[in-house]
């Protein structure tokens, strides 16, 4: 962790400033008819999960750049993530990924509680072999034609819910990279009829307080058609499934100009939206900061979790979900937890009652010209403001490269083979 003088010295340099913006962003909002301490109060309590392998540098099918200090396991990858918090107190959880973050139950707690995190949904992985298992994955998964990978894959996710509930876990992920490569290589309907019955099995080992979220993605590792394609299939697997499974929403898994936000929205009216990964794209699933690319999609998604909150029992998980391919995985987790605040601050600053009005009438102009006035405001005094108060970093990158705390886990931990390629 960070030394909390570096923090009270960078808070320091920067608190005059912070409040003079934070005022006048106050008697702005005031006249708009808007608290900020109410908003600054709905920001601070706000949180996103943090992935345990985003800490690591990530790479494409071509290369990977390892970085210096990089994690050797669990462990190392909770120091990295409680910085994160430390320092946004933004991310206050972090995602284990199994069988990479396997450990004893009691070891990750103790190790959660040094570093003041809790533990998010468990991601399993059957999209990939490992060492010591019988049956490979290269055809599929939870729906492969061997009626024996299929149980090694069920088995697999059954273990990762009995792992979780040692450690405080309420959620299982499950993502597969099952489906095809070539016209005619599977049978589409059989295909998913193997899949729903080994999901179904997956579905009856959870507790009951916790959910299955299921995720689509349009393609790769499998190019010609992929198991779960869309948000379509994916409803379909949590209304097959029962009340406990949800749709979890990847904001890179869509085709471009898919409209994101009204898959969100869909999924919200029947009470299917279980959690979203945020990250950005370009062209596909590229996995980029959050926020980096299409900022305003990321606020028009937050207008609909917004437009939601009405309801009392709408609670989705929230995590990020990147590749940082030539950043400092920590720096960027921090920016981005911050972008996600940031859309949530602007979709609150939205005048809802207006923009009702004109929807009902049909002002077009009027009601997008609602959503940009939230969108412009600059939010940053109120997302500084919240971390402030709580303990965190007015400028968290600014704090975290004061502290020098790559450098200092760089010494303890090995240098990293860049050899090979391979998304990792």
């Amino acid at each position: 962790m960070i030394q909390s003088d570096i923090i009270s010295k960078s808070n320091d340099a920067a608190l005059d400033k912070l409040q003079a913006d934070y005022e006048a962003l106050g008697a702005h909002l005031d006249r708009r008819g808007i608290d900020i301490a109410a908003i600054k109060t709905k920001v601070a309590k706000y949180g996103v999960a943090v992935p345990s392998w985003g800490v690591g540098t990530g790479g494409t099918r071509f290369a990977r750049f390892p970085g210096s200090g990089e994690p050797r396991d669990i462990f190392d990858k909770m120091d990295d993530c409680g910085v994160i918090h430390q320092l946004t107190r933004a991310t206050p959880s972090v995602s284990l990924h199994i069988p990479w973050d396997a450990q004893p139950a009691a070891d990750l707690n103790s190790k959660a509680e040094e570093v003041g995190l809790t533990f998010d949904a468990m991601n399993s992985n059957t999209f990939q072999d490992q060492p010591d298992q019988t049956h490979s994955y290269k055809f599929g998964s939870l729906s492969h034609v061997d009626a024996a990978t299929r149980q090694q894959a069920v088995e697999h996710n059954i273990a990762c819910i009995e792992l979780g509930t040692q450690i405080g876990s309420k959620a299982l992920t499950i993502w597969v990279g099952d489906g095809s490569n070539f016209p005619g290589q599977t049978n589409f309907t059989r295909q998913f009829e193997r899949y729903l019955d080994a999901a179904k099995q997956v579905y009856g080992a959870l507790p009951d307080d916790w959910t299955l979220l299921t995720e689509h993605k349009m393609y790769e590792p499998a190019f010609y058609s992929t198991v779960v394609q869309d948000w379509g299939t994916n409803l379909l697997i949590a209304q097959q499934m029962g009340d406990k499974a949800k749709c979890l929403v990847d904001l890179g898994h869509h085709a471009p100009n898919v409209n994101i936000e009204m898959i969100v929205a869909r999924l919200t009216q029947f009470g299917k939206l279980g959690g979203f990964h945020f990250n950005d794209s370009k062209y596909g699933d590229d996995d980029l900061d959050t926020g980096s690319i299409d900022p305003y999609r990321l606020f028009l998604v937050f207008n609909e979790l917004v437009e939601a909150e009405a309801n009392p029992d709408f609670n989705p998980m929230h995590m990020l979900d990147q590749s940082h391919n030539v950043t400092d995985p920590i720096e960027s987790l921090m920016v981005s937890a911050t972008e996600v605040q940031r859309a949530y601050a602007q979709a609150l600053l939205v005048d809802r009652a207006a923009l009702a009005g004109f929807q009902d009438d049909n002002d077009a102009l009027m009601a997008t010209t609602t959503l940009k006035h939230g969108f412009r405001t600059d939010v940053e005094p109120i997302l500084a403001m919240a971390r402030f108060e709580t303990g965190g970093a007015i400028d968290p990158v600014a704090a975290y490269r004061a502290s020098g705390y790559r450098a200092k886990v760089a010494e303890q931990r090995p240098v990293v083979s860049g050899a090979g390629g391979g998304i990792v």
